[in-house]
Order: C-alpha cells, then structure tokens, then sequence
C-alpha cells in the first residue's frame, strides 16, 4: 500500500469514529426514549355512549315494567381516556398533538393507591352516579320515592325514638321527600329545639317528638341524628348497562335519558345532544374534570349541543370546539328547560 493510500484510509477511519462518536450519544438517548417510562399520564377524548341507544345489544338504560316512549337522536354521555406507563417520546408526542393533555401521574393515581383501588373507587361513584340520576329523573317525574331511615347514630338525638326502617313523612311540618329535604328542615332550627318527625312504622303513621341536637359541625345548627336513604317506589325496574366506565359524571345524561323515555316527546327535538355532569338525588348538577377532552370527543362524534354543567362553563369556553352550542345547565329543571328552548329556537342558558 502507498504512503498516499495509507493516508487516505487514515482520514477516512478518522471519519467513521468520529461519526460513530457523534452519533452515539442520539442512539442512547433513542433507546433511553423507548424504554424509560415518565411520572406521567395523557388525558384525551375518551368515547361517547347515546344513552338513549344500545351498547354491545343491550340498551345503555333499561327499563322493565313500564311503558317507554319513543326515542330518537343522541343523549351522549361523554368520557375521559387515560393513558398511562408512557415513554419520553409517547409523552412529547401526545402533548404535541393539541387533543392531549399531560398531568403528573399522581392526580390520577395517587401514590398510597394501587390501580385496582382507584378502579374500585371510580366504579363505585359510577354506581352511585346511577343510583341518584334514577333517584333525580323519578322526583322530575313525580314518582313514587320511598325515604326510610338507614341508620340512627348510636349518641345522636333520634336514639331510642326513630328507627332503622322509618318510613320518614314530614319533618317539622315540612314534607320530605329526598335527604336534602331532611337536611333543609332542620337547617335553621337551633339544638334544643323539640320537632315533630312524622313516620310510617309498621304500617302505621305516627308522630314523634325529637329533641335537636347540636350539628358537630356548627354547633348553632340543629340535627336529627340520622341517615336517611332514598330508593324508588315504582313497579318498574331500571338498569344501566356501561361496563369499563368508571366516575361520577355520566348522572345528568343518565336523567336525561330516563326522563325522555318515560314521558311523553323528545328531550333532544331528536338531534344529537351531548354533555357531562354529575347529579344528586335533589336534581343538583355538580361539576366535573377533564371538560376540554369531552368536548372534542362530543364534537368529533356529531353532537351540535353540549350540557355543560355551570361551575365548568368558564374551562368550557376556552376549549369549545367551533360549531359546538354551549348550554349551561345547574339543575335537572334546568336541563329539560334548556333544551326544550334549544329545540323550540328560543334563547337558552348558554357559556
């Protein structure tokens, strides 16, 4: 071999070390991006159910017993995904996207809890989100709820008087039919103060005075001592079909639904209605997290109006998608009365 050629092939292996030199730290940290996980989630747009239709054959609310009216268009609830273990580039490349978002992983999945817990925890309040939207839409609906006495504290001032089972009928005068009617009847009574607490006991109405006691909570504040539970008393039964959905916030579609199959006409003016919130048993819709997602989610299924509940309608507004009707709803009432207008061309509750 020549001197010039030794030389050349000298340049050229300097060359390719020094390539391989450079490139060597962007494959470690090619290989580091893949396989290293981040102390983070992505939120995004989860999937949308019609509660009015049917999901895998089953109706998303059944109801068994009861003539049920006629439904078309869309009552969709709307959901949140959640995507977990992600590596460096999954991460950067889903906020890049616009439809994600990215939180710390212990706002999801706080650090004392295991993944089955809060699965658990999210099916329970998606159970309870069942229980007071069926509870709301029957009070709409003036049917029959029964109001019975779950349990008397063991120190309270109902000891020995009421009863576990107490069908509860009045409390001081007022009639009540749901807990927040307890909870309102004595809200402005001071402790000490002896109520008249009417009940069904075996069959038999009666009336037993109580003497208030003072709440642990403000002690200017009077209170029973128990814990009533509401259960519908109707010849019909209701079920929810949903399974892998977990939270509170499916309530004010799930009310919605059964209100429009149990009455007369359409909620919706048969169109494609979507929205989000939870519910109690007294009609009252509560906020919910995640609005931005299941906004997008809404619009990219079809929907041309959003049930936004009120405490979210400034987030909602940020992040509405064009085209999207926003109408801010408080209160079962509230809801019925708002798409009734939406459907009519009149003005509605909007964000």
């Amino acid at each position: 071999m020549t001197a010039a050629a030794r030389s050349t092939l000298v340049q050229v292996n300097r060359r390719i070390v020094t390539l391989l030199a450079a490139l060597a730290p962007i494959v470690v940290l090619g290989v580091l991006g893949t396989v290293i996980t981040v102390p983070y989630v992505a939120l995004g747009p989860g999937p949308t159910f019609n509660t009015l239709g049917e999901v895998d054959g089953e109706e998303v609310v059944a109801i068994e017993g009861a003539e049920v009216d006629d439904t078309t268009g869309h009552l969709n609830m709307t959901t949140v995904a959640v995507r977990d273990n992600l590596n460096v580039f999954e991460a950067f490349g889903l906020w890049a996207s616009g439809r994600q978002g990215i939180v710390p992983r212990e706002e999801v999945y706080p650090p004392d809890k295991s993944k089955d817990e809060v699965k658990q925890e999210n099916d329970a309040d998606f159970q309870q989100s069942e229980n007071s939207a069926e509870l709301a839409a029957l009070h709409f609906l003036d049917k029959p709820v029964a109001l019975e006495i779950a349990k008397v504290g063991e120190d309270g001032p109902s000891r020995d008087i009421l009863k576990q089972g107490d069908r509860l009928v009045s409390v001081a005068g007022t009639p009540v039919s749901t807990v927040g009617d307890v909870q309102q009847a004595v809200a402005d009574t001071a402790p000490q103060t002896e109520v008249p607490v009417v009940v069904v006991r075996d069959g038999v109405e009666t009336s037993v005075p109580v003497v208030l006691g003072a709440r642990p909570d403000d002690g200017s504040k009077g209170y029973l001592g128990i814990t009533p539970e509401e259960s519908p008393d109707v010849p019909f039964t209701v079920d929810f079909n949903l399974a892998d959905v977990g939270g509170p916030s499916a309530g004010l579609m799930f009310a919605l639904a059964l209100i429009d199959k149990l009455s007369p006409g359409e909620l919706n003016g048969g169109k494609f209605v979507a929205g989000t919130g939870t519910i109690d048993s007294d009609g009252d819709v509560g906020p919910i997290g995640g609005i931005k997602y299941k906004l997008i989610a809404a619009s990219e299924a079809g929907a041309e109006t959003f049930l936004v509940p009120a405490m979210n309608c400034d987030e909602a507004r940020q992040g509405a998608p064009d085209g999207l009707r926003l109408v801010k709803v408080e209160n079962l009432d509230g809801a019925v009365d708002a798409l009734a207008g939406v459907n009519s061309g009149a003005d509605a509750p909007h964000c």
